[in-house]
């Protein structure tokens, strides 16, 4: 693997080999209700609880659950000096557990998966707590649609049945507060109030490639590049980007444009031209859906986008910093909000989601984990004339038919 210390692994061999503690991680006791016979007949509620402990790393997918002794004497180890195998048996054995787990991060490299990984982590500049909440909020093989029919969550009737009734849509008025005048003929105001996310898409209909072309301009598009130092470059874009870094690239998914191979494409802002990638997808529509975590309703949008940031440019200047990754979810919903008015201004429907697969887009796009990630898939093409999945239009505007 690139940059990993051959050179060292022969120097020490798998008998002397180090290990220290992975990085980032966090401790979560975690309870789950049991089935309690001897309670319900004690008089009790029938339900007891048991408690585990579960390790959440930057570096790793999914929790570990480990037993107390082992957490304390994890939670002990030093995550920057590296320490050699215990020479007690028992401890030994602990470590091996541990090192299995990727908890503990050694130079055998038997272990280098977890070495690697952690080492990205180490060296991508992550707050440590939003590292934590990216790389576990990221979805895998997740099917949100299957879910929420599952839960029979669908429509508001069945949230309202699970959850009781939302809090109001407003807070009280003030008195004594200011009417504001309206302007109900500004051509803004009327663009604006037809913004509304689409569900069913043409797919007799292609779009043009001008157009698509005309929208990647108006929103993704550099109008500009400032070079401040030698090698410092800040482009200007439509959209507002934290410290003006733009960390966002869009992967374009073409399913219907005229002149374009369905495919995955990079669009490139400063370029402004389209590139097919190498690796595709064996069945787009497929790939498409996975990565959409089942919401066939976005799947058949004619252009979607997938929103990749490039974290280690926006962690160049704000390194291990509280707010750089709310910044660039904030870049995502300026990009989305962006198309959303250009598409409507075009006379196109247009959507944004963040319940996607990450891993799907990740694995197709060859991305660098905690380097790079999608955060959000936005997409826009023609409205279908027929209503075939219900959607959120209170004004009537759309389908006037639904109010």
């Amino acid at each position: 693997m690139p940059g990993y210390d051959r050179p060292l692994l022969k120097l020490f061999g798998a008998h002397a080999m180090r290990f220290r503690r992975c990085r980032t991680m966090m401790v979560e006791p975690v309870e789950h209700p049991a089935f309690d016979l001897a309670g319900l007949l004690g008089g009790g509620t029938g339900v007891s609880f048991q408690s585990e402990l579960q390790v959440r790393a930057a570096h790793l997918h999914a929790p570990c659950v480990i037993e107390r002794d082992s957490c304390l004497w994890l939670l002990e180890c030093s995550a920057e000096q590296w320490q050699r195998m215990p020479d007690d048996a028992f401890l030994y054995e602990r470590v091996l557990a541990l090192l299995r787990k990727g908890l503990l991060v050694s130079d055998d490299p038997a272990y280098e998966v977890a070495f690697i990984a952690d080492r990205q982590v180490r060296q991508s500049h992550w707050w440590p707590l939003s590292a934590l909440h990216y790389q576990h909020s990221r979805w895998q093989d997740v099917d949100s649609l299957g879910d929420m029919e599952r839960n029979q969550l669908l429509t508001a009737q069945d949230l309202v049945r699970s959850y009781g009734p939302p809090p109001p849509e407003a807070p009280l008025r003030h008195v004594g507060a200011l009417a504001l005048p309206r302007d109900d003929e500004d051509p803004m105001q009327r663009m604006l109030q037809s913004r509304v996310t689409c569900r069913n898409y043409a797919s007799t209909r292609a779009l043009p490639l001008p157009m698509l072309a005309r929208l990647l301009q108006q929103v993704l598009m550099a109008q500009s590049l400032v070079e401040t130092e030698p090698g410092v470059r800040f482009l200007k874009k439509n959209v507002p980007s934290a410290g003006g870094l733009h960390p966002l690239e869009a992967f374009v998914v073409v399913r219907n444009v005229e002149e374009l191979q369905p495919g995955l494409y990079h669009y490139h802002a400063v370029a402004h031209e389209l590139a097919r990638l190498h690796q595709q997808p064996d069945d787009l529509a497929a790939f498409n859906l996975r990565l959409l975590a089942g919401q066939h309703w976005f799947a058949g949008a004619h252009v979607q986008l997938i929103l990749v940031c490039r974290f280690e440019r926006s962690f160049w200047k704000y390194r291990n910093h509280a707010k750089a990754y709310r910044a660039v979810t904030l870049d995502a919903g300026h990009v989305s909000q962006a198309f959303y008015n250009a598409a409507t201004a075009h006379g196109l429907g247009a959507f944004v989601t963040a319940a996607i697969n990450e891993a799907e887009a990740e694995q197709m796009l060859g991305l660098q984990p905690m380097a790079e990630g999608a955060l959000a898939v936005c997409g826009f093409g023609w409205r279908s004339d027929v209503l075939t999945t219900t959607e959120l239009d209170p004004d009537g505007r759309i389908w006037p038919e639904t109010r």
